[in-house]
């Protein structure tokens, strides 16, 4: 009975992630060829470096095409008026095909739920989304963490109902992304509260955003580098939102990811984000998306167990 039981629950398991492969790719945009703009394409170090290059896998080497996949957070990666993607990501990307001399192909998946099968099943060779790092992540795929971030509430502009911590949000509407870390941080804190947090799942950022800002959802719990941007560049229709800036848990890392069998292609990239980061050209991207002080000194793989659990 219980290899029964565990073959049961095996199907379910490989059903359920097929259907979230299936319904990402129904929900992902075109394939969008990244190219650095003059003001990329003229920082210190953002140039061809045939070393580096040459660290690429065979397959990669032979297309001269790396697909990545992301979906939409700004100001880590989103679409400007015109629907360009653009973003730290973009930027980053675009430098990153300069470097290695390849194509770099960037999709929109369509939801943050979609990021780690987007790369588990083969079907990118990477992603580049701003999705957080932790311990069970690193256990499916490799993460290179290429910047800090942390978790805030974020709320109606003023806070009108006074909320200064997760305890407040105890029987309060909060809405969140399906399948993240914040998803899984607000689940965690409503089994804490006397009354528990009505949690308001949504599969896309900006319409979790819209939810709080039209009064569906009471506030929601995003990170930190989203919603310092979000509250100064608001963009939606509804109310204003409002970051609660003294609010910072669970300091941790932002990665891109890799899959674990694909060492070359992870190995080239961290060499290739190092060599951004020595050359100053990493550094002004951040500062041009109003986050320099989330920048790393060191670009590393698979390190969120060296970072704080609260």
């Amino acid at each position: 009975m219980s290899s029964i039981n565990r073959l049961l629950k095996s199907s379910i398991a490989g059903a359920f992630t097929l259907l979230i492969a299936l319904s990402a790719q129904a929900a992902e945009g075109p394939a969008v060829k990244m190219t650095a703009d003059a003001e990329i394409a003229k920082l210190p170090g953002v140039a061809f470096n045939q070393k580096l290059a040459d660290g690429l896998p065979a397959a990669i080497k032979t297309s001269k095409v790396i697909k990545i996949a992301t979906d939409l957070t700004p100001p880590i990666s989103f679409q400007d008026e015109a629907g360009k993607l653009i973003g730290i990501d973009a930027d980053i990307a675009a430098a990153l095909g300069v470097i290695l001399g390849v194509d770099i192909q960037m999709t929109n998946v369509g939801a943050g739920a979609a990021i780690v099968p987007a790369v588990m099943s083969k079907r990118f060779d990477m992603t580049i989304s701003g999705i957080n790092d932790d311990v069970e992540l690193e256990k499916q795929v490799d993460v290179i963490d290429y910047m800090y971030d942390a978790t805030t509430i974020m709320t109606i502009k003023g806070n009108p109902l006074g909320i200064k911590s997760m305890a407040d949000l105890g029987g309060k509407k909060v809405a969140v992304p399906v399948g993240t870390f914040q998803n899984r941080m607000v689940e965690a804190a409503s089994k804490k509260c006397t009354t528990p947090i009505d949690i308001l799942s949504i599969p896309k950022m900006p319409d979790v955003l819209q939810a709080v800002r039209t009064g569906r959802a009471d506030a929601t719990v995003n990170g930190y580098a989203t919603s310092v941007y979000t509250t100064e560049h608001q963009t939606g229709n509804g109310k204003g939102l409002q970051a609660l800036p003294d609010i910072r848990l669970a300091v941790g890392y932002l990665g891109m990811l890799v899959a674990k069998d694909n060492k070359q292609l992870r190995d080239t990239v961290v060499a290739s984000l190092q060599h951004m980061v020595d050359s100053g050209a990493y550094e002004t991207v951040m500062k041009k998306w109003s986050l320099g002080p989330l920048a790393v000194k060191t670009v590393k793989v698979n390190d969120a167990h060296s970072m704080p659990v609260d």
